[in-house]
């Protein structure tokens, strides 16, 4: 599988449109793109349906699909692509079983503290940040 690089119009999104809902299987520097997505749309998740994330969600490969999933989920609502009320009415009420799959963990999730723990796990995923990119970031 391979995505169009970062320079490219839409660049992160797969051919369709749409990003895979694995990070496994994607090149290094595509694995680094797909997390920091997933980075985003965890944080805007957290705060828009406030999600009880905890701290190092990313190690935990449950939690990791389960956000990369509501995160497709909601994407084709607020895209227009989905225009299903009952559906987006289920996906709300689904939000607490989903919240369910991601209260393991000791410490609330905090964007600014967890951002280097979690650059340092990508680097040991073999993630390769974009040429220029400070790891520290």
């Amino acid at each position: 599988m391979s995505w169009r690089e970062p320079d490219d119009l839409d660049a992160g999104e797969q051919e369709g449109g749409r990003w895979p809902l694995s990070w496994h299987g994607l090149y290094p520097r595509e694995r680094w793109m797909w997390f920091e997505r997933l980075w985003a749309d965890a944080c805007a998740l957290r705060a828009r349906y406030r999600l009880g994330l905890r701290s190092r969600w990313w190690e935990d490969e449950i939690q990791v699909e389960a956000l990369a999933a509501l995160a497709a989920w909601t994407e084709r609502y607020d895209s227009g692509e989905w225009d299903d009320p009952p559906g987006k009415l289920a996906l709300l009420s689904d939000l607490e079983r989903v919240a369910a799959l991601l209260r393991d963990g000791d410490a609330p999730f905090h964007p600014d503290r967890d951002r280097l723990p979690f650059v340092r796990h990508l680097i040991d995923l073999g993630c390769q940040p974009p040429p220029g990119r400070r790891v520290e970031e």
